[in-house]
């Protein structure tokens, strides 16, 4: 479901990612297919999705919910609540590592 207001973690994490601060331009809250994607960068077919506590009962789901993803060609890396709250730069450096980890030409 879309949602008008980010969770705290998914606010931090836009806070480092939007304006291009990567070095690639991040949208959030993106419909891919029949989901709502975190945060997109679609020149590099990558979404980043952050998940709390809830998604530890959620892994079937989101193992099927990346498969649909992947699919529609983009690649999925999902980071913890705790580490964009606790170790944020832990999490960038994932995040900037999956940028570069087979990423399409152009990104």
């Amino acid at each position: 479901m879309n949602r008008h207001s980010l969770t705290l973690s998914e606010a931090r994490l836009w806070e480092s990612l939007k304006g291009s601060r990567l070095g690639v331009g991040f949208r959030r809250q993106v419909p891919l297919g029949r989901y709502i994607a975190d945060f997109v960068a679609p020149s590099c077919k990558l979404v980043v999705e952050v998940d709390g506590g809830y998604h530890a009962e959620r892994g079937v789901a989101d193992a099927r919910r990346d498969h649909v993803l992947g699919r529609l060609g983009y690649r999925v890396i999902r980071v913890s609540h705790e580490a964009v709250m606790q170790r944020h730069e832990e999490a960038l450096a994932v995040i900037r590592a999956a940028l570069v980890a087979e990423a399409p030409e152009g990104c």
